[in-house]
């Protein structure tokens, strides 16, 4: 059917805006291609941020992920230079940091495959980020807004954790099941 990527709070347009001209902002490790740039950066693909509860290992339990904020990809012209993060606050929303790194590209690809995936089909989902502190990965969470949380899928971003393929559609729970698997013991060698 369709992926929608809901409109963020004028707050977190508007935090994100006031980083992108903000001096001491841009000096982050994070901002650096934005400082050499000439012309209007573009905060575009606002996705909301959820964070993974450590323990999660259904989609009916990713449901209640909360959301932590919203993340920007920031373009000049059409290329994506850094990724800027607000928060929730008592104002709305604060602006976090810029992001730089590996995780830029692959959003956008991710993106781009989530397009192709759910054209086919019938359901319509949401696209959301997933943080997932704990095992040290995010994906592209495909939320089926009409359906049954079972039918959400789960795409890790590069680079993904051991033995998870990063830009594979996951079911929810089969991705949640293999993050959530006792780890391998590592046998020491004298």
């Amino acid at each position: 059917m369709t992926l929608q990527t809901p409109q963020p709070p004028p707050s977190a347009l508007r935090a994100v805006l006031a980083a992108l001209t903000s001096e001491a902002a841009l000096r982050q490790s994070g901002a650096a291609a934005l400082r050499s740039t000439t012309g209007p950066l573009l905060p575009s693909h606002p996705l909301a941020v959820h964070q993974l509860p450590p323990g999660t290992a259904t989609a009916r339990a990713l449901a209640a992920a909360p959301r932590t904020g919203w993340r920007f990809l920031v373009k000049h012209g059409g290329a994506v230079l850094a990724a800027a993060e607000v928060v929730k606050s008592t104002e709305g929303h604060t602006f976090a940091h810029f992001a730089a790194g590996p995780y830029l590209d692959s959003t956008v690809q991710a993106l781009a495959e989530a397009w192709q995936l759910v054209q086919p089909s019938r359901t319509l989902f949401q696209a959301r980020l997933l943080s997932m502190p704990d095992h040290y990965a995010t994906a592209l969470w495909l939320h089926a807004t009409e359906a049954d949380p079972e039918g959400d899928l789960l795409l890790p971003l590069a680079p993904a954790p051991l033995g998870i393929t990063a830009h594979h559609a996951y079911p929810a729970d089969q991705l949640l099941a293999l993050l959530t698997r006792p780890s391998a013991r590592v046998t020491a060698f004298a």
